[in-house]
């Protein structure tokens, strides 16, 4: 084969090569495209960097609500900070890392919680020793107040003075509970005292169940109708000597004549085994101290059962020692039957005597001992038989010792065949007799009788304990004392609405007047003032309202500064009779209550008017529209009471108010008046 030539190729075209400036631009633009890239890598790392380090910061820090987000060189915070301060603090710590011109604050702050306003109580401890006085009071005079009242109690001591005050409104309730608080700390010597806007409960020891009846009367008569009160006054037990117990069936019925009990539990159970055996009424029990054994109630529930068997008869006991005398009526096979179950059930300590009614003697003439008492003279008449001259001088001393040297007579005869401890016999029935407001007491041989009238509901008690004590165990004796309430200091005492029907009974008959135009009292309204004061005479810090009322003519703003200026000169004029106007308030209501027709003068004169009211209202409460003339508060300033803006063509004087005294006691003060100027007669 032969080879042929290739036939010629087309020669290859060649590129001609790139213009130089197109060549530096192309690697000037990659070169700048490859810096971008780098630069951006580079910042996204100082971003992610910069971000780990604050939040790493914030959380070391404890601000664990702050969040952190970058925005090429701005780093913005966010996040809602509990208080100012701690948001302040979290962009210092941001500002420790970069520049704080590239920091945006977005915090928020978390809204301020209110502050409650704190509790105000105050405690007030007062004892023998002195006053201390303890807790928060609102900024004002109420600290000035406490410590005055303390200091005028005039303790051994300074008053301890352990008061704060906080710059807050005081809380509704909270002036009035002070303003009683510190009228409880001057009438209770051993008190506590806690006061708060929502009420003031108070715990004190009084002297004697007397004493602390008459605590609690004055502290519910001073209190505010609206406080909330708790009150808690113990009185110390008395001691009993002898512990004495006397029960009776006769024919008037089953009775105490004396009863004493160690608990409160004794006295119940007792109580209901002396109705049980058929006691009715209201029945007493004395708790005391002193008793013999602690079985005491379980020995005189079981005589009283056995006197309940007998039907009729006395138990008394004296300490462990016990008389059981039957009535004649009472066969001897239940009188053995009942004194034999009774000591089988009586415990060990106590020992009994009991008796058949022994059969009287008949005497050539009666040996007895009489003394008799008059209610209207309290003298002592002493009759009958003692023994001889010495026996006779002992008890005309006794006598007088008891009833007072003039208010002894006696005529008495000497007779030397007397049985033994006769005069023993007579002291202890003349002793029981000064017991008695009124009666007699008969001694015989085989008895001592004690009879009469008294004011104390526990005269009986009291005189079967003194019988007891003085004649010894196995010595009869009776007692038959009546309870005259009219007689009892204490029940004696009016109600709050007796004295108002006393003072309503008095302006029945004549109202009081006032000089026209003025708040001065007349001269005929002098006989009727004295009259209201007899009617309060014995009603003590009654609460009475004193209102004044006026008719319709002049204007209601004058008519109704003359009304409290008219109510006012009443309680003054009452407070110069010695009347105590301490729960008293005088309010003027103007033309604002009529009860009659303005239109006629008969109408007028009706309206015009002074009315007595018991004060339902806690004290500074002003009732419509009357203005209140009160005594000032304990806790307020006893300066001037506030003056009535004058009315265009009028006058007005007024005088102070009360003051009080060192004691407490207010002072007169001067009359008000008010003298309108061109106005009709009211």
């Amino acid at each position: 084969m032969v080879d042929l030539p290739a036939p010629d190729e087309p020669p290859v075209p060649t590129r001609p090569p790139l213009p130089a400036w197109l060549v530096a631009m192309v690697s000037f633009i990659g070169a700048g495209a490859l810096a971008l890239a780098s630069g951006w890598g580079l910042a996204q790392l100082v971003e992610i960097r910069t971000a780990e380090v604050i939040k790493t910061m914030m959380l070391t820090s404890g601000y664990d609500w702050a969040h952190v987000q970058t925005d090429g060189l701005i780093v913005a915070l966010s996040g809602t900070a509990p208080t100012e301060a701690q948001r302040f603090a979290a962009v210092n710590v941001a500002s420790s890392v970069v520049d704080p011109s590239r920091l945006r604050d977005d915090f928020e702050v978390a809204p301020a919680t209110v502050v409650a306003p704190p509790r105000f109580s105050v405690e007030m401890l007062r004892n023998d020793d002195g006053v201390q006085l303890i807790g928060l009071l609102p900024e004002g005079p109420d600290r000035t107040t406490l410590t005055d009242a303390a200091v005028a109690l005039k303790a051994p001591a300074a008053p301890m003075d352990m008061l704060e005050t906080a710059g807050y409104q005081a809380p509704v309730g909270w002036e009035d509970a002070l303003t009683f608080g510190v009228t409880a700390l001057k009438l209770l010597p051993r008190s506590k005292i806690s006061v708060a806007s929502d009420g003031v409960t108070i715990i004190a020891i009084a002297g004697s169940d007397k004493e602390k009846r008459q605590f609690e009367a004055a502290l519910n008569d001073a209190a505010p109708k609206a406080l909330k009160l708790s009150i808690s006054i113990s009185a110390p037990r008395p001691v009993l000597t002898p512990f004495t117990f006397r029960f009776v069936i006769d024919a008037k019925g089953a009775r105490f004549d004396a009863c004493s009990a160690d608990t409160e539990q004794a006295r119940t159970a007792i109580l209901a085994a002396a109705k049980s055996a058929g006691a009715k009424g209201d029945l007493t029990c004395t708790i005391g101290m002193g008793v013999p054994s602690p079985h005491w109630a379980e020995a005189t529930i079981a005589a009283i059962a056995a006197l309940k068997d007998l039907g009729a008869g006395t138990v008394t006991f004296s300490d462990a020692d016990i008389t059981l005398l039957a009535d004649d009526s009472v066969t001897q096979a239940t009188f053995d039957r009942a004194v034999g179950e009774l000591r089988a059930a009586l415990p060990d300590v106590f020992s009994l005597d009991a008796k058949m009614p022994e059969k009287a003697q008949v005497a050539a003439g009666p040996v007895e001992f009489t003394a008799s008492l008059d209610a209207k003279t309290h003298r002592a008449e002493l009759r009958g038989r003692l023994g001889d001259d010495r026996m006779q001088a002992a008890v005309a001393s006794f006598a007088k010792a008891r009833f007072g040297v003039k208010g002894v007579y006696v005529a008495t005869l000497l007779d030397p065949t007397l049985p033994d401890g006769w005069t023993e016999r007579v002291l202890a029935g003349l002793q029981a007799l000064g017991t008695l407001d009124s009666g007699t007491v008969l001694v015989r041989p085989n008895t001592v009788e004690v009879s009469g009238i008294s004011g104390l509901k526990t005269a009986s008690d009291t005189i079967s304990r003194v019988l007891s004590e003085r004649l010894g165990q196995g010595k009869t004796f009776k007692v038959d004392v009546s309870y005259d309430k009219a007689l009892d200091p204490m029940a004696g005492l009016p109600t709050a609405q007796e004295c108002l029907e006393r003072v309503q009974a008095v302006q029945t008959s004549q109202k009081l007047t006032f000089d026209p135009g003025s708040a001065e009292l007349d001269a005929a309204s002098g006989t009727v003032l004295d009259k209201l004061a007899v009617a309060l005479k014995n009603c003590g810090a009654i609460k009475l309202e004193i209102g004044g009322h006026t008719d319709a003519q002049g204007s209601s703003q004058g008519n109704l500064a003359l009304s409290q200026a008219r109510a006012e000169a009443v309680m003054v004029a009452l407070q110069g009779r010695q009347i105590d106007v301490s729960g008293m308030r005088a309010v003027g209501y103007g033309e604002g209550v009529p009860i009659a027709d303005n239109g006629s003068e008969t109408g007028r004169e009706a309206n015009r008017r002074i009315v007595f009211t018991l004060n339902d209202q806690p004290i500074g409460a002003v009732p419509g529209q009357g203005l209140a003339g009160l005594l000032p508060p304990l806790n307020k300033d006893v300066g001037a009471t506030q003056t009535p803006a004058p009315q265009s063509g009028q006058t007005l004087t007024y005088a102070p108010s009360p003051e009080l005294s060192a004691d407490g006691t207010p002072l007169a003060p001067e009359k008000p008046t008010i003298r309108p100027q061109g106005r009709s007669v009211h």
